[in-house]
């Protein structure tokens, strides 16, 4: 009888394991896999943006005007690289906000949060020259960061924003505009394209 009953039990428990060990490499995978769905048409989108923002800025008189051009640039290359994102990892059935998607997003926001924090700070403190050294050093650092969870080029763009940003940093005043051209604008151009046309979308 005891014979019978440890025959009847035993499929039950192979099974619950079989499902434990799948449940494990189904997590292992998730933890260890690249963030896939950056977009290299976002990026180059972003880019066109900069350079237009750059043209329209170098134009201006008015700080606040300035100002006002460069943030209204961010923000839409916010919302075009967001629908590009998302547009790819539909695509690609790749999760936003679970496994690599989660500490790509996490990597990603806390560096360009400090940028945005310091923006009014600086602006008002009559210190508008440096903004350009440190959006570029902050979003470059955020790149990078985030890139440790998504394919190799990603870390390489991030590194390179932050050689320009440092540039900017030490740059004649007046030359602000150029290397955000030369980041914003080139810089996702040319990644953009790589990426385009190495992972797709």
């Amino acid at each position: 009888m005891r014979a019978v009953r440890s025959r009847e039990v035993e499929p039950v428990a192979l099974h619950e394991k079989a499902l434990e060990n799948l449940t494990f490499i189904r997590d292992t995978m998730a933890r260890t896999a690249h963030f896939t769905a950056v977009s290299g048409l976002g990026s180059v989108a972003m880019g066109g943006v900069a350079l237009l923002a750059a043209s329209v800025a170098s134009t201006q008189q008015s700080p606040v005007r300035w100002l006002v051009v460069w943030l209204s640039a961010a923000a839409i290359s916010f919302v075009v690289s967001a629908l590009a994102v998302i547009r790819k990892a539909r695509t690609t059935d790749t999760p936003l906000f679970s496994g690599a998607g989660r500490k790509f997003l996490l990597s990603l926001l806390p560096a360009l949060a400090v940028g945005a924090g310091l923006t009014w700070p600086l602006f008002v403190a009559g210190e508008a020259r440096l903004l350009p050294a440190v959006w570029l050093l902050l979003y470059g650092t955020a790149v990078m960061a985030a890139g440790a969870f998504s394919v190799r080029v990603v870390p390489a763009m991030g590194l390179s924003f932050m050689l320009v940003g440092a540039a900017a940093l030490f740059s004649p005043v007046g030359t602000g505009d150029l290397f955000m051209a030369a980041g914003f604008g080139g810089l996702h151009l040319i990644f953009g394209l790589i990426i385009w046309r190495r992972y797709g979308g």
